[in-house]
């Protein structure tokens, strides 16, 4: 009978949730054939089977966040599939490659508190030392606990799923929301952030005009005029990079947490293509099936945060990045058109900056060349 541990999917990510298990015990399974899809902090991957067999046993439910190396299958194999597997690697097949288990199989033996490894009655508790730690701080009690690690053991992710069960209403926050913790934090502490406001007035747009396509445009605009917000910063090598592509995250809210898809080559997409992009990525992430690659390498980041409700904010850079743009609720304004009252639409504009690498001068002209672009 073999073992599938969770392998390591990439981007050097130590935690995955459970989103959909697509088998059951007592199913035959191919090889590589989907048994379960997984959220990491940077996309929804499908992980398929290591081997051909039958599921004989299944860990985990859909919601549990498990770590690199944690069991999630016991298969018993085909006899061919045994004879193919005699001859080469027990390798398990993930979206980025061939992923050795061999190589991500975690000694939780090394980790067992007491002496007797057989996890009975009469067994003391086994527990990782970090979720003895946890379930200290959160008050569980560990003698209440059935681990769902290997023999029994108690793992961090067993601690959560108690304490939630403890205290009603308390989340273990994951997927979107798990990574935005650690990005929001990142920024707080290392981003020497500013934010420039400005209007922007509509009074020459065109019935229905289509918002999110004119605010990527004017970005692109903007960027190209004045390049020195379109760039990724390092400050442990003080070295800048300066675009001369511009790839621009857009913040898309979602019932599962904040997501930011990457539009790239956006200098190179028409108002059609950009629209078209819109439409797919935003149902793919409704779904929930957006992959690693498209939240990737963004240059500078677009949040329409008025499409819901703000009229000014102060948008936070994600790093590498130096410069976000965020864009508020339009506004009904009162404006002298040939020294006559005219009512008019304006949208405010709210442009956070990394004063680190942009000076205030840069950040003032990338607004001034993004207001400019917005009132044609």
């Amino acid at each position: 009978m073999k073992r599938f541990l969770l392998p390591d999917l990439g981007e050097g990510l130590a935690e995955s949730e459970i989103i959909e298990w697509h088998v059951s015990e007592g199913d035959h399974v191919e090889l590589d054939q989907t048994v379960l899809t997984v959220e990491t902090a940077k996309a929804v991957v499908e992980v398929p089977a290591p081997y051909s067999g039958t599921i004989i046993k299944r860990y985990g439910n859909e919601g549990d966040v498990v770590n690199i190396g944690a069991l999630l299958l016991e298969i018993e194999e085909s006899e061919a599939a045994v004879s193919v597997t005699s001859t080469q690697t027990a390798d398990a097949a993930t979206v980025v490659g061939n992923v050795s288990q061999a190589a991500h199989h975690v000694a939780v033996d090394n980790f067992w508190v007491g002496n007797d490894s057989n996890h009975d009655d009469s067994s003391p508790v086994i527990a990782m030392p970090s979720a003895r730690l946890l379930a200290k701080k959160l008050g569980v009690n560990l003698d209440s606990i059935e681990g769902t690690g290997d023999k029994g053991l108690i793992t961090d992710d067993d601690i959560y799923h108690e304490a939630g069960r403890q205290q009603p209403g308390t989340e273990v926050l994951k997927g979107a929301r798990r990574t935005m913790v650690s990005t929001m934090t990142e920024s707080h502490h290392n981003i020497a952030s500013v934010t420039i406001t400005e209007e922007a007035n509509l009074i020459n747009w065109p019935e229905g005009e289509d918002i999110s396509s004119r605010l990527i445009q004017a970005v692109v605009y903007a960027c190209q005029k004045e390049p020195a917000l379109n760039a990724w910063f390092d400050a442990d090598t003080m070295t800048r990079c300066v675009h001369s592509t511009v790839n621009i995250g857009i913040a898309v809210d979602s019932a599962h947490g904040l997501y930011v898809p990457v539009l790239r080559h956006a200098d190179t997409q028409n108002p059609e293509q950009v629209r078209q992009w819109l439409n797919e990525t935003v149902k793919g992430i409704r779904e929930r099936k957006i992959g690693r690659e498209q939240l990737q390498h963004a240059t500078i980041t677009l949040s329409n945060f008025g499409a819901i409700a703000g009229i000014y904010a102060t948008p936070v850079v994600s790093p590498p990045q130096v410069a976000i743009v965020g864009a508020g609720r339009i506004i009904d304004k009162l404006t002298l058109v040939n020294n006559q009252p005219v009512m008019t639409k304006a949208m405010p504009l709210s442009i956070t900056f990394d004063h680190r690498a942009c000076t205030g001068g840069e950040a003032a002209r990338f607004t001034k060349k993004l207001v400019e672009h917005l009132e044609k």
